[in-house]
């Protein structure tokens, strides 16, 4: 009664709705691979039915020895050897084919769903903690992979196994049959049992994964603070309480599928002990032939082995409905608009020559969560300008970078690039695919590992050596880098490792450089420089012919001087501060 309750009040919480969505998103999936699906099948249900000749050929020749049956004892035993190697060499080649074709699907699922993650709306992906992501993607995503490639093929032949098996017991022997399948009600009711216990153990399974994930991830990411702090212990004793955490989990899961896998030992051993003395008896009363008992057992097995094969995809589709939930929570939200790509590489060209103007008129953002960070702001950029925003911590400076990046949608407002050629103008607004317009040096350590040239040509992969070179003395970075011994083909170790904060601004504005946008955002890119080289790499940037426009966020008033305008954002609002307002910045500093 229980049971019954619980079912319909999951029904009504929409679990088998949720389930046929989710089975409909694998299907879209699955139906890629279809061929692969096909031949995978083939070659089981070949393999299966092999197999079950050579239980029959086995049985002639038992029947043979024993004087039951007559025949050739040499070419029924040479038959006998020969499907069963016939039978190995086929498991082994789908086994094999099996992996080959489960890696590759695998590597074109993760890619596929790699590719959707990182072209979801930003403001929506950064939700999640990039662990739970990466447990999404990489554990949930090979569940998937595994699930489309043997999920229906093996249902097939698990089918065709067990109904072939069970024709050739009820062939011989009817009453055999009885006996074989007596322990299937036994199996069907502990796997009910056990399949509503993997439902709650999966997403807590899952949900613990990633909460590993992150800690690991984030606890590695950050071991100089950690180390600064004197956090070893700490840390360690968090890992250790997480690591408890999931042993808990995972030993009361496991008491579970002890207690099952003992019940079904118990009922499978009961099966087999009763098709022995069922065999025995036929025997000893002349009914059935040692061949025929010797067939009854080996077929009573496989049965009781396909039936529980059969069963177990039960809590397998649940697995695989879990991981394309979790995926689902990811793929389905708001996707990237790039459909403006034409018309973008066109306003770029256009501006080779006159550059382009950013702006923005009466633009009003709040963040999900309910903060308000601008209202009705307006700002302008051109072409051969430095434009700097200042302001306090928090205010929305970096805001104002994101939006211009179309990281952020603002809820209203205009905000467009614009080029003039000739005596026309070409506009456009800012969405993900104006991102090809931009250059950006974002606040901390943003270089990749690898050499200094892989992450230079990360943003242009046509680069000469010369334009790399080019790129580090406009932003003042040559000195150091011709002075390693492998210069441009140096190393450089995750977060920017090996060389100083300074340093690893350089060259992320030289990366910025080299890419020859013609917009560069500099969020507090310049932070880490002392003010000489800060304003000679600004000078550079700007000296050179390309009709740049410079936006730059800044605490720090030793530049102001060089820019055009300077924005104000304090309190909402996006105002240009006048000469006074500039020189009091500077006094106040």
């Amino acid at each position: 009664m229980n049971i019954v309750k619980h079912t319909a009040k999951k029904i009504k919480e929409g679990m088998l709705k949720d389930m046929a969505r989710q089975t409909r998103w694998i299907y879209g999936y699955a139906r890629r691979y279809w061929k692969s699906m096909i031949f995978y099948t083939i070659s089981g249900l070949t393999g299966t039915a092999v197999g079950l000749a050579a239980s029959v050929i086995s049985k002639d020749l038992v029947d043979i020895i024993t004087g039951h049956h007559t025949g050739e004892l040499i070419k029924t035993f040479c038959m006998m050897i020969g499907f069963n190697l016939g039978s190995q060499a086929i498991s082994l080649f789908t086994s094999y084919l099996s992996n080959w074709i489960s890696i590759r699907v695998d590597n074109e699922i993760k890619a596929d769903i790699y590719e959707k993650m990182l072209s979801t709306e930003w403001e929506a992906i950064t939700q999640y903690h990039t662990g739970d992501l990466l447990v999404r993607w990489s554990t949930d995503a090979s569940n998937i992979s595994e699930g489309v490639l043997s999920f229906i093929p093996n249902l097939i032949i698990y089918l065709f196994k067990f109904i072939m098996a069970l024709s050739i017991v009820i062939y011989h022997d009817a009453t055999f049959a009885i006996f074989a399948l007596i322990g299937m009600p036994v199996s069907v009711i502990m796997s009910r049992t056990l399949m509503r216990r993997m439902v709650n153990n999966n997403k807590r399974s899952a949900a613990l994964n990633a909460e590993m994930s992150g800690f690991n991830q984030e606890s590695f990411s950050n071991i100089q603070t950690i180390k600064a702090f004197d956090l070893i212990r700490l840390y360690c004793r968090r890992l250790r309480d997480l690591q408890q955490k999931y042993l808990t989990m995972k030993l009361e899961f496991n008491k579970m599928s002890m207690v099952t896998s003992f019940i079904m030992s118990v009922v499978g051993m009961a099966v087999s002990y009763s098709c022995y003395g069922w065999g025995i008896y036929r025997v000893w009363s002349g009914a059935i032939s040692y061949g025929t008992m010797t067939l009854f057992l080996s077929l009573s097995g496989q049965l009781t082995s396909t039936l529980n094969a059969l069963i177990s995809l039960v809590p397998t589709a649940i697995n695989l409905t879990t991981s394309a939930g979790r995926l689902m929570d990811i793929l389905n939200m708001p996707r990237e608009d790039y459909s403006l790509s034409d018309d973008v590489a066109r306003l770029k060209e256009h501006a080779v020559k006159n550059g382009i103007t950013v702006e923005i008129h009466n633009m009003s953002y709040t963040y999900a969560n309910g903060t308000q960070v601008f209202k009705n702001a307006s700002f302008t950029a051109k072409p051969h300008e430095i434009v700097a925003l200042v302001g306090p911590s928090g205010e929305g400076k970096t805001t104002m970078l994101r939006i211009l990046l179309s990281l952020l949608r603002p809820q209203s407002g205009e905000c467009t690039v614009s080029t003039k050629y000739g005596i026309s103008e070409m506009s456009l607004q800012l969405t993900p695919a104006t991102r090809a317009l931009f250059s950006y040096v974002p606040q901390g350590n943003t270089m990749f590992s690898g050499t200094i040239a892989e992450n230079m040509r990360s943003v242009k992969p046509d680069a000469t050596d010369d334009e790399i070179i080019n790129a580090l003395k406009l932003s003042c970075a040559w000195g150091f880098v011709s002075k390693l011994p492998e210069g441009i083909d140096s190393s450089i170790k995750e977060r920017g490792g090996g060389f100083s904060e300074g340093q690893s601004q350089r060259l992320s504005i030289a990366r910025a450089v080299l890419r020859k946008a013609p917009i560069l955002l500099l969020d507090e890119a310049t932070s880490a420089l002392d003010v000489a080289t800060e304003r000679n790499v600004l000078k550079n940037i700007m000296r050179d012919d390309y009709p740049r426009t410079c936006i730059l966020t800044t605490h720090r008033p030793t530049v102001l001087g060089m820019c055009s305008r300077i924005y104000s954002i304090k309190e909402r609002q996006c105002r240009v501060l006048d000469d006074n307002d500039v020189q009091k910045l500077i006094d106040d500093f």
